[in-house]
């Protein structure tokens, strides 16, 4: 939990510090650069609220980039922008780890909405039905596979950014850092939720067992 509370306040001081240096162009104008360079013509690039809310629907074919991010010229803008283009080139090209994802989330939704129910239920009854909690720690396990999954996308992505951003000349190379920088603590939200999710895996075998 205080990891997650460190990583979550430096990814925010990154994003407003780098916010403040300029680029040649907004969040939406690199976006529509990068899909453009890679020949890829049905993806809309639209604008959501929130912040930090910046995804790629691969179902509707959509870049959502939050308004700071859409219509921000400066690096951390671009960053994450071309970041949410990095999966969707990941998407175009079947890159195997997201294939992976991809496959999991239905399986992961399912999970999400009944494993509380059946670890509880596993947990009051382990005397009863021992079976019960090894099956609530089953459907637990596809979310923590799910989050490490996550990993190697996120960080693919994240290098495909930077690199883009370094071969067209939108990040010098003091702004490359910059924004390879930011890319590296968003990368750490999903580093701790990946480990979050493995220790209380841990967590409730080390129960099963015990019992």
């Amino acid at each position: 939990m205080f990891a997650s509370m460190f990583v979550q306040k430096k990814l925010t001081s990154r994003i407003a510090q780098y916010s403040q240096v300029g680029a040649p162009l907004t969040g939406a104008q690199i976006a529509e650069k990068m899909l453009a360079e890679n020949g890829i013509r049905d993806v809309k690039i639209v604008s959501i609220e929130g912040t930090l809310t910046d995804h790629y629907n691969p179902t509707n074919k959509t870049v959502n980039l939050s308004h700071d991010v859409y219509y921000g010229q400066n690096i951390a803008a671009c960053a994450v922008a071309a970041h949410e283009c990095g999966h969707v080139l990941q998407h175009a090209g079947g890159y195997f780890p997201l294939r992976i994802r991809s496959a999991l989330v239905p399986v992961v939704n399912f999970s999400n909405k009944v494993v509380p129910w059946v670890l509880l239920a596993g947990v009051l009854l382990v005397q009863v039905v021992p079976q019960l909690l090894w099956l609530g720690i089953g459907l637990f396990a596809m979310t923590t596979l799910f989050s490490i999954v996550t990993l190697p996308v996120e960080i693919n992505a994240s290098s495909r950014a930077v690199k883009y951003l370094e071969m067209t000349g939108v990040a010098t190379y003091q702004t490359k850092e910059m924004a390879a920088d930011a890319l590296k603590w968003a990368a750490y939200t999903y580093v701790i939720a990946a480990l979050s999710s493995l220790a209380t895996l841990l967590y409730y075998v080390s129960m099963a067992r015990r019992n």
